[in-house]
């Protein structure tokens, strides 16, 4: 099947969607960790915790760690889990470069590790990870049902995957307040700031079209997940995912 998200692309070009989304992030990778606390007003380190905090009641020695981008989740993740080892994977080798530079002055580079990786055709053997995680990436996929997929192949059985994503408020007056921030004052922002105003438009959008709360679940369900939940968080501006195999 295909969903609305996965036909929007940063740019108007001949390349598919994950080519354009390694560039895009390629480019903005010097201003990444800027602009998304700017952003966001410094409320994703919360909702990345959240998440985290919920990892504890599961096993969580191997994570596999998908769009993993800077490594803010997988620093974070080691530090509260203290796990055997985190490989984060990411398609942006220039994200990833910034992530190996936090993880050695952090000097976790013998628990931490990074590799280039797409997350519809991974290289992982079946039943590798306790836990798969993606913070803020999966409206960034050509395919979801193909990543999800993979996702549930590598997980061992029994397996949680739990995912991070910006989402529109449902609730009055959220849902004007965030409308207004995202059409008016995110691209002021990024205006500022960002060397690449493509992917802070391409942003707002990718929010708007991606499937959310029961449309998502469903999605979930049909690539072969159980007992799946959602958590809103900060009135619905950023929805928690969990799913086990």
């Amino acid at each position: 099947m295909n969903y609305k998200v996965e036909d929007l692309h940063p740019y108007d070009s001949d390349q598919s969607k994950t080519e354009q989304i390694e560039v895009m992030f390629d480019e903005i990778s010097p201003v990444y960790d800027k602009m998304n606390g700017i952003l966001s007003l410094g409320i994703d380190n919360y909702w990345r915790k959240e998440a985290i905090n919920v990892l504890k009641h599961y096993p969580h020695q191997h994570i596999l760690d998908v769009a993993s981008g800077t490594g803010d989740f997988a620093i974070l993740a080691e530090k509260i889990l203290q796990p055997k080892e985190v490989i984060g994977i990411d398609i942006s080798d220039g994200m990833m470069d910034i992530g190996k530079r936090k993880v050695l002055k952090a000097g976790l580079q013998n628990k931490i590790s990074f590799q280039h990786e797409d997350c519809a055709d991974l290289s992982f053997n079946d039943n590798t990870f306790d836990t798969v995680t993606v913070a803020f990436g999966v409206r960034n996929f050509e395919d979801i049902d193909k990543c999800f997929s993979e996702v549930v192949r590598v997980l061992k059985p029994g397996g949680v995957f739990l995912f991070l994503e910006l989402s529109t408020p449902e609730q009055s007056p959220m849902k004007q307040l965030y409308g207004w921030y995202s059409e008016k004052v995110m691209p002021v922002m990024s205006n500022l700031f960002a060397t690449e105003q493509s992917a802070y438009e391409y942003l707002p959008k990718s929010v708007q079209v991606f499937p959310q709360g029961r449309q998502m679940m469903l999605i979930l369900k049909k690539n072969g997940f159980r007992n799946i939940r959602l958590r809103r968080l900060t009135l619905g501006i950023c929805t928690l995912y969990i799913a086990e195999k």
